[in-house]
């Protein structure tokens, strides 16, 4: 005799399985940690390599857009024209590129601007920022899709554009 969770579980289902939670296993969890920390140590040695001087943060801002680029070129080869691999789009997608891209740096900068009494240079960077990034996404991923239907080269093993 099943407990009465234990039924509803089963029940809820249709499989005659106890649900499982859809949320990432461990595997999935190491693989984003690994991505996170590769993306964040990139953006950290450019940081390091153009430091930020006064005035408006041009290198955090090129990371966000750049990496904002990337995620729209990735996704769409990812979802659109690969074939499915479980680890690419957590690897990729949440951890290199999200580790890469810095929402907490991008907010500091804002604050600084802010507090360093450059009102009309934070409100520039803060909307400039999030423009950019949605353009950097859209021209990423019409990149994307515009270099999935180039015809593939003799003897490459691809065939017609991945459609």
């Amino acid at each position: 005799m099943t407990t009465a969770i234990q039924d509803t579980a089963v029940r809820g289902t249709g499989t005659g399985r106890p649900h499982r939670s859809s949320g990432p296993g461990a595997a999935e969890v190491a693989v984003i940690a690994a991505g996170g920390g590769l993306g964040s140590v990139a953006r950290y040695l450019l940081s390091a390599a153009f430091p930020a001087g006064t005035g408006f943060p041009w290198v955090i801002f090129a990371i966000n857009v750049s990496g904002c680029f990337l995620l729209g070129l990735v996704m769409v080869c990812l979802l659109e024209v690969w074939p499915p691999r479980r680890f690419l789009r957590p690897f990729l997608g949440i951890g290199l590129l999200g580790g890469f891209t810095t929402f907490s740096t991008y907010a500091g900068g804002v604050l600084t601007l802010l507090t360093g009494r450059q009102p009309g240079l934070a409100d520039a960077y803060a909307l400039s920022s999030i423009v950019a990034a949605l353009l950097a996404v859209w021209c990423g991923m019409r990149m994307g899709r515009m270099l999935a239907r180039v015809p593939a080269m003799p003897g490459s093993g691809r065939s017609g554009g991945g459609q």
